[in-house]
């Protein structure tokens, strides 16, 4: 499964350019430069400060807090908006995308293309989405034929029937069920059947005793009573049931796996017959049987977990016909309520959005709806974006730059002197067959069979669910095709998919707000794309999970014995670092589920140094706003992550996100990094010091 630069409920990115000043200069602060003007000529306008130095924070040590030293000046000035659980150059570079996703939608409603084409099926998504009226008319409506399947159970095998029904829509209880690459077999696709089925994000929000989480357990039982009550039943009637929805989750969370051990990708592949997963897992469940009725026929499936399984087996035998149905109504209406009328996306976002996330206020319709819509049909959106937004001369410059740090990783992997020859020789021929994918596909998807109309927004949504699961079923069978993409153009993240041995660089990732690409210098563009995104991305193929791949995208090992001990020492060294730091009281970040992203952060920063070095701009050494090239580079990995969380949202990143929150992102790796300490004069004893025996040495 793909490995993404950071999760897409953190760290989004948007554009601002009256906030942020951001542009490009050659002089320090303070000065300013005249050419000779002919008579009469208007002045020449005077220097603006350099944005980097614009966003600093010079009263902090950059050897006490540098995260707050690079970004401090901004954020101070850039309070986090009502409707925003964070804010930050993420959300800066995000705001531009929204609006020119804006005039794509809009031009597509008002036009009059024919019925089928891919501008009709923008203009309808947009116009039945943005029509309020509609909705508050149609409420719950939509949900009907769904809530009827709920209200005729009688027994669990009902409920599995109610629940397989389910999986085209998208609502996932009880289980997760896809179709990706198969880890020991990457030129073939396989059924993966995975722990799911819980309303909170992760396992460990049903048991970690922090008061905060204690009371997001009690919201979300008054979650499950108000959307049961908005669901007619009375209120007594819903307060009691509420508990016993909470209960039967709780249940399923004990079963389920903790985040850092859905990591071990060994552990997760557990490969089996549909009927024996039926025979030593889940009596109740005929998998051949459930499948087949989605003409899904696999010789074996993929159980990540089988004990996961196992427990849900039980449970359904245990568990009391009204409490399936409640939880299985809850389930729905969750997935659905910010398509229905006002009470549903109230109270979706109520929960969602103020108790998990900190929201004060919901987030314009207009731009919550461009985000459903990229997950409904975003190539159709992509496809115009990249033609308006995201010239050639950009897209041949990160290729350029995807190919400058892949000649640094050779070069560190040859200097390495823990690791054998023989490992070094495998390791090279991974990383000469990574494929990059910069910008933009090549070969767009295909949306012809996709029904989009003016019916509903929940409607809509559904007939875009169905189309997704009937194309991933569809690929079963099928020689896999590697040109596909898993994220839009106009996605701010990226991603590396093990698999396909392969990184994929949207085009709105390499945006800088405000300035345009040809004036970004390289050692803002080495330390903000080149490190914090095409390092990380490449470095993924050799953390933790990632290095357990071969070229060719197979789960198998390919390190001798000794490296691969030598690899895990070293890999503590870093796990343990991030153990101890801690952004709440009582509660640290987990120093081996975000294990991956920390090595990558840190590869991607060493990759970058090492490529910047060989530019022009660091032989020249000349600075720009008072900075030289090894404090822009530092500085400009240090701008990928400015950004600040509300207390609610940081606590639930904390425990559902294997990704560190962005302050310890630039913390973390940089205090093991000498260069960055010479750069700033770093001292022993500063909290950014680290004891040279205590550094991570890796890549």
């Amino acid at each position: 499964m793909p490995i993404d630069l950071f999760s897409l409920t953190t760290r989004r990115r948007a554009t601002l350019a009256a906030v942020v000043m951001f542009t490009a200069c050659t002089h320090a602060p303070g000065t300013t430069t005249t050419a000779a003007a002919a008579p009469h000529a208007p002045p020449a306008p005077p220097a603006r400060e350099d944005f980097l130095r614009a966003n600093m924070d010079t009263t902090v040590d950059p050897g006490v807090d540098f995260f707050q030293y690079a970004n401090g000046g901004w954020l101070k000035r850039n309070p986090i908006p009502a409707s925003e659980s964070n804010w930050g150059i993420g959300n800066v570079v995000r705001e531009e995308l929204y609006t020119n996703l804006r005039k794509i939608n809009e031009d597509a409603a008002a036009g009059s293309a024919a019925a089928g084409t891919d501008q009709r099926k923008i203009g309808d998504f947009w116009a039945t989405a943005m029509d309020t009226a509609k909705a508050e008319r149609l409420a719950a409506h939509p949900l009907d034929a769904e809530l009827a399947r709920v209200d005729a159970i009688r027994a669990a095998n009902d409920a599995l029937d109610v629940a397989f029904a389910w999986q085209p829509l998208q609502v996932g209880p009880f289980f997760s069920f896809f179709v990706v690459q198969d880890e020991k077999n990457s030129d073939s696709m396989s059924v993966h059947l995975w722990q799911g089925g819980l309303g909170l994000p992760e396992r460990d929000f049903y048991f970690n005793p922090d008061t905060g989480v204690a009371r997001v357990r009690t919201e979300y039982v008054a979650h499950v009573g108000r959307v049961l009550r908005l669901l007619g039943r009375d209120a007594a009637s819903a307060q009691a049931a509420a508990p016993r929805v909470m209960a039967f989750e709780t249940a399923l969370a004990q079963a389920s796996r903790k985040l850092e051990e859905l990591r071990d990708p060994n552990a997760n592949y557990n490969r089996m017959t549909p009927a024996e997963v039926t025979a030593k897992l889940t009596p109740s469940i005929a998998w051949g049987d459930r499948m087949a009725a989605w003409s899904v026929r696999p010789a074996y499936v993929i159980v990540g977990q089988p004990h996961f399984y196992s427990a849900l087996d039980s449970l359904l035998k245990t568990t009391p016909v009204p409490v399936l149905q409640d939880y299985l109504r809850v389930q729905l209406v969750d997935a659905y309520s910010p398509y229905l009328s006002h009470t549903f996306d109230d109270e979706y976002f109520h929960f969602f959005g103020q108790v998990l996330s900190g929201r004060q206020a919901p987030r314009a319709r207009w731009k919550r709806v461009l985000d459903t819509e990229g997950q409904a049909m975003g190539m159709l959106l992509g496809k115009i974006f990249v033609k308006e937004y995201f010239p050639e001369r950009s897209k041949q410059r990160y290729e350029g730059l995807v190919t400058a740090i892949r000649d640094a990783y050779r070069d560190r992997i040859q200097r390495l002197d823990w690791m054998s020859d023989s490992t070094k020789a495998k390791a090279e021929l991974k990383l000469a067959a990574i494929t990059p994918k910069v910008g933009y596909p090549d070969k767009w998807k295909d949306y012809s069979t996709l029904t989009i109309g003016r019916d509903s927004y929940a409607q809509n949504m559904m007939s875009a669910a169905r189309w997704r699961f009937s194309d991933m079923i569809a690929k079963l069978g099928k020689p896999v095709d590697r040109s596909e993409w898993d994220m839009t153009p106009q996605t701010y993240n990226a991603y590396y998919n093990p698999s396909n041995n392969e990184i994929v660089l949207p085009a709105a990732i390499f945006t800088v707000p405000g300035v345009p690409d040809s004036l970004v210098d390289d050692a803002v563009a080495y330390g903000y794309a080149a490190a914090s995104t095409i390092g990380h991305e490449i470095t993924h193929g050799f953390d933790d999970e990632g290095r357990q791949f071969d070229a060719k995208g197979n789960l198998t090992d390919w390190w001798t014995a000794e490296d691969a001990k030598k690899f895990e020492a070293r890999a503590a060294v870093m796990a343990k670092q991030f153990d101890a730091y801690e952004p709440l009281p009582g509660l640290h970040v987990n120093g081996k589920a975000g294990l991956g992203e920390n090595i990558a952060d840190y590869g991607g920063l060493l990759l970058g140094l090492d490529a910047f070095r060989k530019t022009q701009q660091y032989r020249e050494g000349k600075p720009i706003g008072g900075l030289t090239p090894t404090q822009r580079y530092f500085l400009g990995y240090a701008l990928g992550w400015m950004t600040q969380q509300r207390e609610a949202a940081l606590r639930t990143s904390l425990l559902s996100d294997v990704h560190s929150p962005a302050k310890w992102r630039v913390l973390g790796p940089l205090s093991n990094i000498p260069e960055f300490y010479e750069a700033f004069g770093v001292k022993p004893g500063q909290p950014m010091w680290r004891p040279d025996s205590a550094r991570v040495r890796i890549w």
